[in-house]
């Protein structure tokens, strides 16, 4: 993070730059990689029956590794904040944001294992909302 010091902006210390750059980076494929699966259903649909899963499985092997890594680099971060000078309204935040990474977590994996097309899309999109509120929680926090 950039840190002010004597009216001049420092650039973050390796440790940051590396947690954080991981952490984004985490974030682009397991948010990022949802919103183009979504576009791209209609497309693979178009292709051949075994195609969505097929796209879902090669897609899963991605985005899971992605998750847990933004899990781990989100500890990570958690560790890296000063907590005696967090405000309540930070804690607050913090605290729905990991409801929210739970929620995303738990709602793609149901999605995964959905019998029928209206339980995988209510899922799919609990596991979506969930990651954009966790996304949008971790800018508020961060900065």
């Amino acid at each position: 993070m950039l840190a002010l010091a004597s009216s001049q902006l420092q650039l973050a210390d390796a440790s940051s730059i590396i947690r954080l750059s991981l952490h984004v980076l985490a974030a682009t494929v397991w948010v990022g990689g949802q919103f183009v699966l979504a576009g791209l259903v209609p497309t693979i649909r178009g292709l051949d029956e075994g195609a969505p899963k097929k796209v879902a499985q090669a897609f899963g092997r991605l985005s899971w590794p992605a998750y847990w890594l933004l899990v781990a680099t989100g500890i990570w971060n958690y560790f890296s904040v000063d907590h005696a000078n967090a405000s309540s309204s930070w804690n607050a935040a913090f605290g729905v944001k990991m409801l929210c990474v739970v929620l995303a977590g738990l709602g793609s994996y149901l999605h995964t294992k959905a019998k029928t097309p209206k339980a995988r899309g209510m899922y799919a999109g609990i596991g979506l909302l969930a990651s954009i509120a966790a996304l949008v929680l971790g800018v508020a926090i961060a900065a």
